[in-house]
């Protein structure tokens, strides 16, 4: 069986102390694709230490994270992402988007970054892989701007209703599903058995949002296989089947 994260940020300092066995704990347990989301310029360099070390396993995505917009930065990191992706191979725009938990003065900004790097990931044939924390009408506001034949991606950690996950999935996008959908109070896994699973892919967001039973703790990815597993209650398919469908789902968004 192969497994596919399609949202871990390995990088994250959650795993100095044991980030190369945490890799390996997850190719062992059959995860060996990890996907890495960008937050800023200033995860890059740990960003490439990682895809040097793990070449086969690795895959990196370029963007600005939305809580990372700032008024007297976000034009220079725009245009570092830019650059990076006129530089060198990247498999999605990632992770962007609109974030309104933390701090809602900068709607304006995050709508305008997210739009531009829209643009970039239609400009360099990617798929982008979106944030989104308490703004699914003004994520939406956005995607409908810039909805395309050429618009795919995946809508990370989606903890929407069912009507917003058919609209998600009306724009071309995957569903990220992690750790929420084994909460008792994750909602999402009361219609999710109405989506198609080819709509589907699996992601840990590690460190954050680790599923039951580990819930509170730190999230890695071997943990894609407890996420798996509920997918198998859900859609009453087998584990192997789970793992081969959601892998195929992850490389027709990144072609990989």
């Amino acid at each position: 069986m192969i497994f596919t994260d399609t949202h871990t940020h390995l990088y994250s300092d959650a795993f100095n102390e044991d980030r190369k066995e945490t890799i390996k704990r997850a190719i062992n347990a059959g995860v060996s694709r990890f996907f890495i989301p960008a937050i800023d310029s200033s995860y890059t360099a740990a960003m490439f230490e990682l895809e040097a070390e793990f070449p086969d396993h690795v895959f990196l995505m370029m963007g600005l994270h939305p809580t990372d917009v700032k008024p007297d930065t976000y034009k220079a990191e725009l245009a570092f992402v830019e650059s990076e992706l006129n530089r060198r191979k990247y498999y999605a725009v990632g992770e962007i988007g609109i974030d309104l938990y933390w701090d809602k003065s900068t709607l304006g900004i995050q709508q305008e970054a997210f739009q531009q790097q829209i643009q970039l990931a239609k400009k360099h044939h990617l798929p982008i892989n979106i944030h989104c924390r308490d703004a699914f009408d003004e994520v939406f506001e956005v995607l409908e701007r810039e909805k395309s034949p050429e618009l795919k991606g995946i809508f990370h950690c989606f903890t929407g209703t069912e009507e917003q996950a058919l609209q998600a999935i009306s724009y071309n996008l995957k569903l990220g599903i992690g750790g929420v959908a084994t909460f008792k109070n994750g909602k999402i896994g009361d219609f999710l058995h109405k989506i198609h699973i080819q709509n589907i892919v699996l992601e840990t967001d590690s460190p954050y949002l680790a599923p039951v039973p580990y819930r509170g703790k730190r999230n890695e990815s071997a943990y894609i296989v407890n996420i798996a597993e509920k997918l198998v209650d859900i859609y009453q398919l087998p584990l192997a089947e789970i793992a081969s469908l959601t892998t195929a789902n992850s490389k027709a968004v990144f072609g990989i």
